[in-house]
């Protein structure tokens, strides 16, 4: 099946998105509308099928993406010489479109259950620095487990040093301190780790007693720390952290997968080098899963405030009470101010690989994003790397930066990222295993060692979007449940450790 050369999303738009190049001249008719493209039109951006004059809204997926900032004829490109973002506020009634889920019974996946009573989808060890000055020992540590180290423990899946260029140099008060700690500590609790080895210097601001005494309990041998000063230097502390993990090994490998429900899955939605094709296929398919995850009682994490920024309308009409609505209005609030203070303006986020593939304005961009979340209702916002206790959609503070926000979600305890991209990411996590979710069929067949699932059969061969939310909805449990996703098969997901840095630097 050949896709139609443009697709209009919503009847009210006045735009048409292009799903293939459109030379000058072309004829066309979609939904009604007929005329000739004036310009060329790339790929995945957008065409004009009604006038729209100087300061007039323009419309997409029947939501405002924008001003036109000079008169459009039907057949014009619309882009960044015609359109910008203008100073609007748009609005909704709050809990207006909330509806309360409703529950279904028997998705499963094969999970590893804590003794917390937590469940993980993987089992590593975990090596935590404090400060970027136990760094290299953590990875010394790591590296010396890589290769044939391991295969006398087959259920452990690797040992991670999460390793990071802050802990020290910074105020031992305040927000920069306590977003580092909280995410600390979210990875060094997550199910996805069997054991860990906190490794400090010494003399570092973040000191590592107080992170060791905040854990929550584990069972006895996998849990340990270390500081390189007290151990006599680097070479006496790596050669103790290596003895360290051989004991937590066999206690680690001590585990079996067993049927859990699916209301054990927290899935972290990530969206990178985004395009014109985001908001029309793996993100609306990622939204229908995500709805199937909820209605199994699972737990979906939206992120990346800047970028539902303009869109955070449709989010407050799903909130859950008028408390929650007020938490992300809140946190709006709070980017509007830190984007002033820095000189900056929150329509700078589309960047320029988005604006290559189609997408003009962050609202516009923000509309496709917010499509992840699928239909259900908005049940808490929560701060950056602070753990996720609700069930159904969270909304989560964190930056559009992708590793960034993803560090928040895991140090929140999402077991499991879907990451949908136009432009082609290459994004691995560990512990936590990263699904890659193009938009296109062009992206999944140029990159296909890195992609995991193709959004672009919903504009190829016709697929619906809710047949397509199914299938990667199994996906989800299949992956869940172990099955390795493109960026573990390559080894991905040592580096992309990345918490928000707040404060000064001193």
């Amino acid at each position: 099946m050949t896709a139609p050369a443009l697709f209009l999303l919503n009847p009210a738009d006045s735009v048409a998105v292009a799903t293939r190049d459109i030379a000058a001249g072309t004829t066309y008719t979609v939904e009604g509308f007929t005329g000739a493209a004036t310009v060329a039109i790339p790929s995945g951006h957008k065409l004009a099928v009604t006038p729209i004059a100087q300061g007039a809204p323009v419309l997409k997926y029947g939501q405002v993406i924008g001003i036109a900032t000079q008169a459009i004829t039907p057949g014009d490109h619309v882009h960044i010489h015609n359109l910008t973002m203008g100073d609007m506020r748009l609005e909704e009634a709050i809990g207006s479109a909330y509806r309360p889920t409703d529950p279904a019974e028997g998705a499963q996946f094969q999970g590893i259950v804590r003794a917390s009573g937590k469940v993980g989808t993987r089992n590593y060890i975990g090596i935590i620095a404090s400060v970027n000055c136990s760094a290299t020992v953590c990875r010394y540590i790591a590296e010396a487990f890589k290769g044939a180290a391991l295969a006398d423990y087959p259920n452990v899946d690797g040992i991670v040093a999460i390793t990071h260029s802050s802990g020290c140099g910074m105020s031992g008060t305040g927000e920069g301190i306590e977003i580092l700690q909280r995410t600390l500590r979210g990875y060094a609790d997550h199910p996805n780790f069997a054991g860990v080895l906190l490794i400090g210097l010494g003399c570092e601001v973040n000191q590592i007693a107080p992170l060791a005494d905040s854990l929550a309990a584990r069972p006895s041998g996998l849990v340990a720390s270390l500081t390189i000063q007290a151990e006599g230097g680097t070479r006496e502390t790596v050669d103790q952290g290596i003895a360290l993990i051989k004991t937590m090994l066999p206690l680690a490998n001590d585990v079996r997968r067993t049927p859990v429900s699916a209301r054990h899955l927290t899935v972290g939605l990530q969206c990178g080098g985004s395009d014109g094709y985001s908001g029309i296929t793996a993100n609306p398919a990622l939204g229908a899963a995500v709805d199937l995850l909820v209605r199994h009682g699972g737990t979906a994490i939206l992120s990346e405030t800047p970028e539902i920024y303009g869109a955070e309308h449709l989010l407050t009409a799903r909130a859950a009470t008028p408390e929650v609505a007020e938490k992300l209005l809140a946190r709006i609030r709070w980017w509007e101010e830190y984007t002033r203070q820095h000189k900056g303006d929150m329509n700078n986020n589309p960047s320029p690989g988005n604006k290559a593939g189609g997408i003009t304005t962050i609202l516009e961009k923000s509309l496709g994003a917010v499509a992840k979340a699928g239909s259900s209702g908005l049940m808490d916002v929560v701060g950056y790397a602070d753990p996720v206790t609700s069930r159904g959609l969270v909304f989560m503070d964190t930056p559009g930066y992708d590793p960034v926000s993803a560090t928040g979600q895991v140090a929140g305890g999402a077991t499991l990222i879907c990451f949908t991209t136009g432009r082609g990411s290459t994004y691995g996590c560990k512990p936590t295993p990263s699904l890659k979710l193009a938009t296109n069929s062009g992206l999944f067949k140029r990159m296909a060692m890195d992609m995991d699932f193709n959004g672009g059969t919903i504009l190829d061969e016709g697929q619906s979007v809710a047949d397509a939310g199914a299938a990667l909805f199994q996906l989800m449990l299949d992956t869940a449940s172990g099955a390795p996703t493109r960026s573990e098969e390559h080894g991905m997901g040592d580096n992309e450790f990345v918490p928000w840095h707040l404060g000064a630097v001193m």
